[in-house]
């Protein structure tokens, strides 16, 4: 079973609107899209989180991905989605069963933040809002954080 999921995206900028006006706004750093599942706790949150700010793919003096987001001065952009917990093995509408129920998942979402905003400055979308984001992808670079819960209690 996979545990909290992230798509993180090296960014230029990002920013988020909530019914037409701007809530959050980043420059150069991550948007991170986080999809917490049924069974993520503490250990996850925590894993993840380090995992999110140790992430080395932004470029050193020599152009290769060496730097991690503390290091370049960068930001993060958080942002909920729980459509990455969908399942679409079968059929073709997304299964959403395995999304943690939204007051647990806001929950731990507010503690993933906190987490980050230790390491970096974070500014986040509106949990549970339908929100328009936008951001410039830097490279692109995007890269998918995932790891099941035995891969966490082992590292």
């Amino acid at each position: 079973m996979i545990a909290m999921r992230i798509v993180a995206q090296r960014v230029s900028q990002a920013r988020v609107e909530v019914d037409g006006r701007e809530i959050a706004r980043i420059g150069h750093g991550l948007l991170l899209l986080v999809g917490i599942e049924k069974g993520d706790g503490e250990k996850e949150i925590s894993f993840m989180a380090d995992k999110a700010v140790h992430l080395r793919i932004f470029a050193d003096g020599e152009g290769r991905m060496n730097l991690d987001v503390q290091d370049v001065g960068g930001e993060i952009l958080s942002v909920s989605q729980f459509t990455l917990a969908a399942r679409n093995k079968k059929g073709r509408r997304p299964d959403f069963t395995n999304a943690e129920e939204p007051a647990r998942a806001q929950e731990l979402y507010s503690r993933f933040n906190s987490l980050l905003t230790a390491a970096v400055p974070v500014a986040t979308g509106e949990f549970g809002a339908m929100m328009a984001v936008h951001s410039v992808n830097d490279g692109p670079v995007t890269i998918i954080l995932e790891k099941t819960a035995s891969e966490i209690e082992d590292s």
